[in-house]
């Protein structure tokens, strides 16, 4: 499993925990570090890189997660690195999460409505969702897919 922009690591520990084998990248050493000593002993690869050069493997991984985290000309890179038969998992902020006060503001972190279909296709869609959730009391507006690279 490669979990992209992991900050301190939430997901992939919680991967790693349930017996996955986890590359978690992000570009803030400090979140490394912290990632690295809230897991312990559990197997995780620590990887610190700036996503917007880090070389992908091909087809290496049975699960791409990206949680909100946007890099729109990088999606066919986090495609091609899921294996035939795998997933890609993301989940980012809409365009609406700016009426909410908090959040990125920035066109480049903010998905419109229906974008991040377009962005796993032509990964076969499980499972899409725009929804407003309230996280810790506060408003947010996201976008999510579950999304199947086809089998070869």
């Amino acid at each position: 499993m490669l979990d992209l922009a992991c900050g301190r690591g939430r997901h992939a520990i919680a991967a790693a925990a349930r017996g996955a084998m986890v590359t978690a990248v992000d570009a803030d050493a400090e979140n490394i570090a912290a990632g690295r000593k809230a897991a312990g002993t559990l197997p995780i690869e620590w990887v610190t890189a700036d996503l917007t050069r880090y070389e992908l493997p091909e087809a290496r991984f049975d699960l791409v997660m990206a949680f909100n985290y946007l890099d729109r000309r990088r999606m066919v890179d986090f495609r091609r690195a899921v294996r035939p038969g795998g997933y890609l998992m993301c989940e980012t902020f809409l365009e609406e999460q700016r009426e909410h006060g908090w959040g990125p503001t920035s066109s480049d972190h903010l998905l419109k409505r229906g974008e991040l279909i377009q962005l796993a296709t032509p990964f076969e869609i499980v499972l899409a969702r725009e929804a407003l959730e309230f996280i810790g009391g506060r408003p947010m507006a996201v976008a999510s897919v579950l999304a199947q690279r086809p089998s070869e």
